[in-house]
């Protein structure tokens, strides 16, 4: 949803959540979306994937994902090699497409990347799926909900509103965001088990490092978004959506390819270091 309609639906109407992204999209359902971050956030009037930087471009619309991803197979540019982008908690991309076994477990080590690890780094776990999460193969999504409270008895089910209201009571901008999220490849198709993922997002930017943990690979960046650059929406129809500029993830322009931190411009590297000094020994 574009960040007019977002402030309209603030100013207007007295809405101030929505589901206004589904994060990493690209390639997929005629609709490209990639740049932004996938926790709550209030977007910039200049660009829905922005998040506001002030007072000034500020809209007090929650803007929450819709589709939790494998960060693993996210990286990917659709069904680029063969995988799915989206593979994640949706049986359409799970069970659908790995069959019963291989989807269920896949859907629970996602939830897991978020439930565990990113709980114990951001103080909270937030997994989402619209409502595509109910075309179901066997009852997949009772299944899922009951291995999630099994396993994290303590889970909330909540609306994205009710969510988004509850996180803008303790959150009234952007300036104290800083997720943080550490998981490594599930070993289902697209999210190879050697390789770990690193993403660091907050107001100024997003930042993701990528390494095979098994061989013991330097850290490469694989995306760098810059949100303090100005950024515009399309003007006219069109499918390409996304806020790219220094590095994307999807690697769809020449200038996306890994590269090390200490090969950004040294502008890049005293804005990541000043936030997180102990990214320095990647350099």
């Amino acid at each position: 949803m574009d960040a007019e309609n977002q402030r309209l639906l603030a100013a207007e109407e007295g809405i101030h959540v929505c589901q206004g992204q589904i994060w990493s999209q690209h390639a997929i359902d005629n609709g490209d979306g990639d740049g932004g971050i996938c926790y709550p956030c209030y977007p910039s009037r200049e660009h829905y994937l922005k998040p506001a930087q002030g007072p000034s471009d500020f809209i007090d619309c929650v803007c929450l994902d819709g589709w939790t991803c494998d960060f693993l197979s996210a990286r990917r540019d659709g069904f680029q090699g063969g995988f799915n982008s989206r593979m994640g908690v949706g049986p359409i991309e799970t069970v659908g497409n790995l069959g019963e076994q291989v989807g269920r477990k896949e859907m629970l080590d996602t939830t897991a990347m978020h439930f565990d690890q990113g709980h114990a780094l951001n103080g909270f776990g937030w997994v989402t799926g619209i409502w595509e999460v109910s075309i179901a193969h066997d009852n997949d999504l009772a299944w899922w909900l009951q291995a999630v409270k099994d396993r994290w008895p303590d889970t909330q089910v909540l609306t994205e509103g009710a969510f988004g209201m509850e996180w803008r009571k303790h959150t009234p901008n952007n300036a104290s965001l800083n997720y943080r999220f550490d998981a490594k490849g599930t070993g289902a198709p697209g999210s190879e088990k050697e390789l770990e993922i690193r993403w660091f997002m907050n107001q100024e930017f997003r930042l993701a490092l990528l390494h095979n943990w098994v061989a013991g690979s330097p850290w490469m960046a694989i995306d760098f978004t810059r949100y303090d650059l100005p950024a515009h929406e399309p003007q006219a129809l069109q499918r390409e959506w996304s806020l790219m500029n220094v590095l994307n993830q999807k690697g769809t322009r020449p200038q996306d390819k890994p590269i090390r931190l200490g090969q950004l411009p040294p502008e890049d590297q005293r804005r990541i270091y000043a936030r997180y000094p102990e990214l320095g020994k990647y350099a």
